[in-house]
Parts: structure tokens; C-alpha cells; sequence
């Protein structure tokens, strides 16, 4: 059996270290009423803005964070937007990767492209683009030849992202200066 003389110490220390931790022995910081304003409410906002706290409505809402999204880079958007016309098989935005289905006009179904894009690098630069074409040219459905395509359509397709990425990347500064 536990001896009460024992529990009753243990209380009186666990009590004793209580206290001394409330005193100005540890110096807390924040601890100085005087530094910080009395009405609550400014009180919860100047913790708010020095990132001390969060309030409940920031987990239902999509406000907070710093998790930026796919839709956040410039590059990623200006390349969809470029190849909004044809279908996505494959889009990985944390691999870095967009791939299109094959595409075909009206005019010439025997003949199809694909296009890979590859991004090297977020910046908004000519080396940050891996561009791939592909074109399929089939004479019966069955008998298809694939090869890719060098050549202009590869620099047509990345000089127009990238000047779409610049021009985001122009909005997006005007956009925060403003703020």
C-alpha cells in the first residue's frame, strides 16, 4: 500500500515546482502585460499577425497557409493555357510534367500530335521548358507510323508560355504591389 506521507510530498513538490514556474524567475517572453493592448481583440490580431495563433475559420476557409498551388505558377498556368485545345492524358504538377493526348484536326484525321512538357525549373526562363512533339501519321488505323517533330513548332510553343508566364508573372506583381 502507498504510503500517505509519500503521495502527500509528491504533492507538495509537484505544488512547489508549480509555482516557481509562474514566477519571473524563467522569463517568459510575453509575459509583460504592458507590451501588449488591452482590448482582446487586438490582442488576438497582434498575434495573429506575428503568426502566434490561428483562428478556426482559417481551417474551413482556404485562407492561410503558405502551401502555394499549381495555379500559383506562372509557368504551369501559361503551358495550360497554351494547350487548352487538347486533352490532358497525364498532368503531374509535383513531378513537373504535362502530357497531351493525341490530337487531330477535322481536316487531316490521318495525321496526329502529342506534346510533352517537362518543367526544369520554376524561374521564367528559355532553359526552363523541356518541350517534346510527337506526330503520328497513320495510312489505314492499324498502321501508324510515330516520330517527333523538330523544329518550329517547339520554339512556337515556348516562346508563347513563356511570354504567357511573363505576362502573369507581370499581373501577379501589380496585383501584391497594390496590396
Amino acid at each position: 500500500m502507498i504510503n500517505s506521507n509519500k503521495i502527500t510530498q509528491f504533492i507538495a513538490i509537484f505544488f512547489f515546482i508549480f509555482l516557481l514556474s509562474c514566477g519571473k524567475g524563467l522569463n517568459l517572453p510575453g509575459g509583460d502585460a504592458r507590451k501588449f493592448p488591452k482590448d482582446p481583440k487586438k490582442r488576438v490580431e497582434k498575434n495573429l499577425e506575428e503568426g502566434r495563433g490561428f483562428r478556426f475559420n482559417d481551417i474551413t476557409t482556404n485562407r492561410g497557409g503558405v502551401f502555394e498551388f499549381a495555379s500559383s505558377n506562372e509557368l504551369w498556368r501559361a503551358s495550360l493555357d497554351t494547350i487548352d485545345f487538347m486533352p490532358l492524358v497525364s498532368v503531374n504538377y509535383s513531378g513537373g510534367i504535362i502530357i497531351t493526348d493525341w490530337y487531330s484536326t477535322d481536316e487531316n484525321s490521318n495525321e496526329s500530335i502529342k506534346i510533352s512538357i517537362r518543367f526544369l525549373t520554376n524561374e521564367i526562363r528559355s532553359d526552363a521548358l523541356d518541350i517534346k512533339v510527337f506526330n503520328k501519321k497513320c495510312i489505314k488505323q492499324s498502321n501508324c507510323v510515330t516520330s517527333e517533330k523538330q523544329g518550329n513548332i517547339n520554339t512556337e510553343l515556348k516562346t508563347k508560355i513563356l511570354k504567357t508566364a511573363a505576362i502573369y508573372k507581370a499581373e501577379k506583381k501589380l496585383e501584391t504591389s497594390k496590396k
